[in-house]
């Protein structure tokens, strides 16, 4: 008798361990699930809306791209390279496909359509090339030989300049320049820094043959703009022309000691401005209030 009540004993001993252990099991098997810290599962705050408003078309080459700062330089034809900002809103185009941004790289030129976003200027978006142009394109002329008709362009979307050959009687005009007709426009037109608009057919050599030119600008030649300022520097003697009657921005640079004591400018004012390329940028003669 005391021998079986001892083999219950034992037996209910051994079943109560066996017990703990799977419960043991069970524990390690199934864990408590771990809370996330707060931080963790906080999503961070969506972007604003881009900027509204009119967006102007920029092309040149990109400069000093930083993406801590998100901002890069943007060098174009005829005006003082621009700061211009991007961020993760800015939509970036390789020819006409969408990539990512940070396929962005320094020394990369395309067209980039910006916008005001109070005194800043954004990209909206970039449109890149992996072509060189071809049928029209903007750019400034390096050289031009009148015995080979040979010139070379080097565009605002390209890296490398272009040869084109212009034939005799291709027709020549000058646009914008105050006090000059277009009938006396030619291939003299044609000198180192001049801005030109031009269309061609592309040839199998690389170049083209050059249907039509339009001189945008000569060094030594005057403009008029006018229009409202949409940004003004005195210390460096920069403003911005915004022009109603083609929707263009023009830089134009001045001396802030030549500015009639008449004339105080501020951001938002109309004024007319009359100014000489110099074959980098446009220095402002006269200004008065438009």
């Amino acid at each position: 008798m005391n021998r079986s009540r001892a083999a219950l004993i034992l037996g209910g001993v051994l079943a109560a361990q066996m017990l703990a252990v799977g419960a043991r099991s069970a524990q390690t098997a199934n864990p408590q699930p771990v809370l996330a810290p707060e931080s963790a599962s906080t999503k961070l705050p969506a972007l604003p809306a881009a900027p509204k408003g009119k967006s102007t078309i920029i092309g040149g080459e990109i400069q000093n791209l930083d993406p801590v700062r998100d901002q890069f330089r943007l060098k174009t034809f005829g005006q003082r390279p621009m700061i211009i900002l991007f961020d993760e809103r800015t939509q970036v185009f390789l020819d006409g496909k969408k990539i990512p941004l940070r396929d962005l790289h320094s020394n990369d030129s395309g067209s980039i359509q910006t916008i005001l976003d109070g005194t800043n200027v954004f990209a909206l978006s970039i449109h890149l090339s992996s072509r060189a142009p071809q049928g029209e394109f903007q750019g400034q002329v390096l050289s031009y030989n009148s015995d080979t008709k040979e010139l070379t362009v080097l565009a605002a979307s390209s890296r490398d300049p272009l040869r084109l050959l212009v034939p005799v009687n291709t027709p020549i005009s000058r646009v914008g320049q105050a006090g000059e007709s277009s009938a006396h426009a030619g291939s003299p037109d044609l000198v180192k820094g001049s801005l030109v608009s031009l269309t061609f057919e592309p040839n199998r050599r690389g170049g083209g043959i050059v249907s039509q030119i339009a001189i945008l600008a000569t060094p030594g030649s005057q403009f008029v703009f006018g229009g409202s300022i949409s940004s003004l520097d005195m210390h460096a003697g920069l403003l911005i022309l915004s022009d109603p009657r083609d929707g263009k921005s023009h830089e134009v640079f001045f001396d802030p000691s030549k500015v009639p004591t008449s004339l105080t400018l501020q951001e938002g004012d109309n004024v007319r401005v009359t100014a000489t390329f110099d074959g980098t940028r446009y220095v402002a003669g006269a200004m008065d209030a438009n």
